[in-house]
């Protein structure tokens, strides 16, 4: 408990703006506080804020932008660092003689003119056409008990194929399995936010200053996980295709007839990948929502056995029909009264 005569501030400002550039006094009744998160606040003397959209101009209040500082406690720049001095520090568009701070920081101004903190903007990402904020995905991971640590990233190892990898620290003696993971966040997130791959570390790779070094964070291991238990290989030529077009889509070494797709990693866009390649192997037209109701191999392959089946009998009665309709009348008389027919 605080004492009466308490004040606290919330101070923000990045080490490029010497440190401290807005302020926010938090006042607490005797419920405490009555806001989810605590603003920003206002700038301090000799600062200027900017909220600004992707092209530099100023945005409503209320709609999200990107933070950039000015003012006289800005720095000159990255010692030895002249690349990354001008993509931080630019000019300001709405005064040409000095400069302003790139934070990476979205924000927005409140009704009362205050500054909220939304989040990073290089942790929004976009895969498969949407938009994600990885601090959401690592906010969910965190609610799982036995998960200390997540970091999420995008990683793109196979050009043009971008996916979401959770990297994860556990106190636990037994590390919770993919599979329980998976589970959890489906129950917590929508399909195209769940990571195609979980790495378990003992500790994250550091920078210099202490933060996660997140581009020094490994590649996950393209094995098969033990994501859906022991292995079991396929038993029929239907099963051994099936398994071979997964494990080349999902680029991982095997699959086993009882792997689900989706838990190895498999989202709607490697399924339609997946559903062409079946209609080039097995020359059958199957709809994308089987493959999410049939979702391991064994029971992927009856649906194609299925379908085989279905268009072979289609097949022969269309080959019948087109017969019977190159005969004559005479003909088909003859024929249905070998048979025992009469007209």
């Amino acid at each position: 408990n605080l004492a009466p005569t308490c004040s606290v501030f919330n101070h923000y400002g990045p080490t490029e703006t010497t440190v401290g550039v807005l302020t926010y006094q938090v006042e607490f009744d005797k419920n405490g506080c009555d806001f989810d998160t605590v603003p920003l606040g206002l700038p301090i003397a000799n600062t200027q804020i900017y909220i600004l959209d992707s092209y530099l101009q100023s945005v409503p209040i209320g709609v999200p932008g990107e933070l950039y500082i000015g003012g006289d406690n800005l720095a000159r720049g990255y010692l030895n660092s002249p690349e990354l001095t001008a993509e931080k520090f630019i000019r300001n568009p709405f005064d040409a003689q000095t400069r302003l701070y790139k934070t990476g920081d979205r924000a927005r101004y409140l009704p009362d003119g205050n500054i909220e903190f939304i989040g990073r903007i290089d942790n929004q990402v976009k895969i498969r056409g949407f938009r994600i904020e990885l601090g959401e995905i690592e906010a969910a991971l965190g609610q799982y008990p036995e998960i200390a640590q997540a970091v999420v990233v995008a990683r793109e190892d196979v050009a043009g194929e971008k996916r979401l990898v959770a990297y994860l620290i556990s106190e636990q003696k037994q590390a919770p399995t993919h599979k329980e993971i998976r589970n959890f966040l489906t129950s917590k997130l929508p399909e195209y936010m769940v990571p195609s791959a979980f790495v378990i570390l003992k500790s994250f790779p550091l920078t210099s200053n202490g933060k996660v070094d997140r581009r020094a964070l490994p590649a996950p291991d393209e094995m098969r996980s033990e994501l859906t238990g022991n292995f079991v290989a396929p038993r029929t030529n239907i099963e051994e295709v099936l398994a071979a077009i997964w494990a080349e889509v999902l680029k991982i070494e095997k699959v086993g007839i009882y792997d689900n797709f989706f838990e190895l990693g498999g989202h709607s866009l490697l399924a339609t990948k997946v559903i062409s390649r079946v209609r080039q192997a097995f020359q059958v037209e199957l709809p994308l929502h089987r493959l999410f109701e049939s979702a391991t191999v064994a029971d992927f392959a009856v649906a194609i056995a299925q379908k085989q089946v279905e268009q072979t009998d289609s097949e022969m009665l269309a080959r019948v029909l087109a017969d019977i309709d190159q005969l004559s009348e005479a003909e088909i008389q003859e024929i249905l009264a070998q048979q025992g027919v009469s007209k």
